[in-house]
């Protein structure tokens, strides 16, 4: 398929047997985009038709198979191509056993960034991927360009992919689900940072990072590559750059990067020369970590952005819903919502994005990835520990072995529901004080994805009298 474009691949796609595993966010357009272009469509899921409701008599009414319920992977391998969803593990039994078979295992974004014809930009890492992302594509937009952003975040593109035009941009966000199999690298590739998450699906850390750094190795010499310079692991990365290497860091001035200065100026130092963007104290959304995001892209569109269109982002971005999200002020006392906190990493950046000790709403779905790191943090940062979900005691647990605690500082509460949590925390807050969600977990045990936990978390503090 190497050289095909969109035309082309969609005129292979006729009458060939295609199935698409889960009916999610990113499956549902591409669903009905194939059953348009004429090919023999299958949907398996693990959802029953009352579950699926409109969407199974709409796909039907358009030709497509569906194969529902538990043994929805039992028949996998009588298929040209099978695409899978984005949380389905790459090395499945079934998917292996079609690939003996003979399918095509592939997923939408792999085939989206083979059949794109212009510049695409791709953003990966534990944490800060949605946030630089969203900062790349307000810059890029911001400087002319027609945008599509999609991925991990958003709507899938692959059902666009016609209308974009070589003189576009396309920014994605990839998590480690979708780069596990992928076989394709964007013309410019960041990398956040990587720690320890999803650990309940990768089978070890080294496939998670592994999944990473797909990010980048099917690159070429004209692609360039963005790591962070004060993350370990992401600098290790630096030997399988095939293009232009830029690192960003808030530590030191890299080669060829963006750096914060120790005089608290935001700065690009590209082929020798050293440009001033933006002083730190003009950032809109607070804390170091999202410093660090805009030096990553910064990175990744220097020579596409302006440092002027760089620098006014920066002046007037608010930030992306769930991430640090003012919800409102009550009585003096600021809600946070930083439901996208979904691992101790996270948690700690959000955490330190304060000058004082919040009251801190943990816990959620265990991830299997340990909590010994965040502990120092909660003894430092947090004057009230409100725990609820499956971590709750895990995160106990490790706040009671961690040398900084007293036992008392700080003070332990536990909840067994969201609306618990909050009439907890408004009765041990004063004004002044600062309440935060951020479970330093995912949501798996009470919600389906990190959003509706954010909603749930916004709509219970709106209700506060």
């Amino acid at each position: 398929m190497n050289g095909w474009n969109a035309e082309r691949f969609f005129q292979w796609v006729k009458n060939k047997k295609i199935a698409f595993i889960g009916v999610g966010v990113t499956n549902t357009d591409c669903i009905r985009l194939f059953a348009k272009k004429g090919a023999a469509v299958t949907v398996l899921d693990r959802k029953n038709r009352e579950q699926l409701g409109g969407l199974a008599d709409e796909f039907e009414k358009n030709g497509v198979r569906l194969v529902l319920g538990e043994g929805y992977l039992d028949q996998l391998t009588d298929y040209d191509a099978v695409f899978r969803a984005p949380g389905m593990y790459f090395y499945h039994p079934a998917l292996a056993a079609a690939r003996r078979a003979g399918a095509v295992i592939t997923s939408e974004m792999e085939l989206f960034f083979r059949l794109c014809p212009c510049k695409t930009y791709a953003v990966t890492g534990s944490d800060g991927k949605t946030t630089t992302t969203t900062l790349m594509a307000e810059m890029l937009a911001a400087a002319g360009k027609k945008v599509y952003k999609g991925g991990n975040i958003g709507r899938a593109l692959l059902p666009v992919v016609e209308q974009i035009r070589p003189g576009d941009a396309a920014v994605v966000e990839l998590s480690s689900f979708q780069l596990i199999s992928m076989r394709q690298s964007p013309d410019v590739a960041v990398v956040t940072n990587v720690a320890p998450n999803h650990l309940d699906v990768h089978r070890d850390m080294a496939e998670y990072i592994d999944s990473k750094k797909n990010l980048l190795l099917h690159q070429d010499g004209f692609s360039r590559t963005v790591l962070n310079r004060d993350n370990d692991i992401t600098r290790s990365m630096a030997g399988l750059v095939r293009g232009e290497l830029l690192e960003f860091s808030r530590r030191q001035a890299p080669q060829s990067g963006a750096y914060l200065r120790q005089d608290g100026m935001l700065c690009m130092r590209y082929r020798g020369q050293e440009t001033e963007i933006v002083p730190m104290d003009q950032i809109k959304l607070p804390g170091m970590h999202n410093v660090e995001n805009f030096l990553a892209a910064y990175s990744a569109v220097w020579g596409d952005v302006s440092p002027g269109v760089m620098a006014k982002t920066a002046q007037e971005f608010g930030g992306v819903e769930h991430r640090m999200e003012l919800v409102r002020e009550l009585d003096g006392v600021k809600w946070y919502n930083d439901s996208i906190g979904t691992s101790p990493t996270r948690t700690i950046a959000g955490l330190n994005a304060f000058s004082q000790k919040i009251i801190l709403i943990a816990g959620g779905y265990d991830k299997k990835i340990p909590y010994e790191p965040l502990a120092p943090y909660l003894c430092e940062k947090v004057s009230h520990l409100i725990l609820m979900g499956a971590t709750g005691p895990k995160i106990l647990r490790a706040l009671a072995a961690c040398p900084a605690y007293d036992g008392k500082h700080p003070a332990v509460h536990q909840a067994t529901s969201m609306e618990e949590a909050v009439l907890a925390a408004k009765e041990l807050a004063a004004s002044g004080d600062i309440v935060a969600l951020s479970p330093a977990s995912a949501s798996f045990d009470l919600y389906p994805n990190f959003e509706k936990r954010g909603e749930h978390f916004k709509s219970v503090v709106a209700g506060l009298k």
